[in-house]
């Protein structure tokens, strides 16, 4: 009898799981790839091939979409939409459609406008075969990918496209907002010694080689090129998002990277969301607000862009989402 009831109670759970696997439609279509490859350093094999341009979308088992949560991730190194994987479950029986796009550019800085603009017309096409509805749209963003989202969001603000998305709030996790601030801790790590230069070396040639020069050579372009940085006067980007719900998570982590990495509290992406949030603030938008996750909150041994979105509570986000929308 009890051997009858373990089954009868595994086979319900299974069904369970079954039906929620199941109550979710995913679509994917990405392009082949391009015998092509991205500069990345000044050494003969500093390449970089090419990455799948395209988009994974998840449609909920629902008539009626509430809304959509967009995601620019990377096809190639991020190992394929995997961070909008994690709303899967909440956003679908909440009723949003969760879209994840990729340019054909590995570990895209949105650089040029036309990443933006190849992201636009992705994101043109899904929401017209698919009669998304242009309502309750939020950009969410880990690590580079919250830069690429408010790139994104910057440059289609700034041209007179047909097709508008009308976004409702942006979700950051971890993000570098601030360039000229990031160019500073990398050339920091690369006269220090001390950690693994391969990111610092990448980071900051690709920096000099497409804003022309460095911070200290050419400030108006790192300016231009961040969110919001600490260094600049006006910050004038950070008014693009005056009218937009906007929260950023944030893990500082500072025991961690001093033990670790030798690295200040000035080393990590935190200062520069809060930087946008304080900035936004000035602005006059009331409707933001700042995650701090503690030690507590996270016992991963890893302390990266990826190891906080893994940590943050799905539910909670999803649930401030819905009061967002509309």
């Amino acid at each position: 009898m009890n051997k009858i009831f373990k089954l009868s109670l595994l086979l319900a759970l299974l069904t369970i799981y079954a039906n929620k696997c199941f109550s979710q439609s995913i679509i994917e279509e990405y392009e082949a790839l391009r015998n092509d490859s991205l500069r990345i350093g000044t050494g003969e094999k500093d390449f970089f091939p090419l990455i799948q341009k395209g988009y994974t979308l998840m449609l909920p088992d629902s008539k009626a979409i509430k809304g959509v949560l967009i995601f620019l991730e990377d096809s190639g190194y991020d190992k394929k939409n995997k961070n909008s994987k994690q709303l899967y479950n909440q956003a679908s029986e909440n009723g949003f459609a969760v879209l994840s796009v990729s340019t054909e550019i590995p570990f895209d800085f949105y650089f040029s406008k036309s990443s933006a603009i190849s992201s636009h017309n992705i994101l043109f096409e899904v929401f017209t075969n698919y009669s998304l509805p242009n309502k309750n749209i939020f950009f969410i963003g880990i690590g580079l990918g919250g830069h690429r989202a408010m790139k994104h969001i910057e440059f289609m603000k700034e041209d007179n496209f047909d097709f508008q998305l009308n976004i409702k709030g942006v979700v950051v996790c971890n993000s570098v907002l601030d360039w000229a601030s990031e160019w500073y801790k990398f050339d920091r790590e690369k006269r220090n010694q001390r950690n693994n230069l391969w990111e610092p070396t990448f980071v900051n040639y690709m920096l000099e080689t497409n804003l022309n020069g460095t911070p200290k050579t050419n400030p108006e372009s790192y300016y231009d090129f961040s969110t919001y940085s600490y260094f600049d006067e006006k910050n004038e980007n950070a008014k693009i998002y005056k009218n937009y719900a906007v929260r950023a998570y944030i893990e500082p982590a500072i025991k961690y990277w001093l033990k670790k990495h030798l690295k200040t509290m000035y080393d990590n992406n935190s200062p520069d969301m809060v930087g946008l949030i304080a900035e936004l603030e000035l602005l006059g938008n009331k409707n933001t607000e700042l995650v701090v996750l503690q030690p507590e909150d996270n016992p991963s041994q890893k302390k990266n862009p990826d190891s906080t979105w893994n940590a943050i509570n799905k539910e909670e986000l999803i649930n401030w989402i819905n009061n967002q929308s509309e």
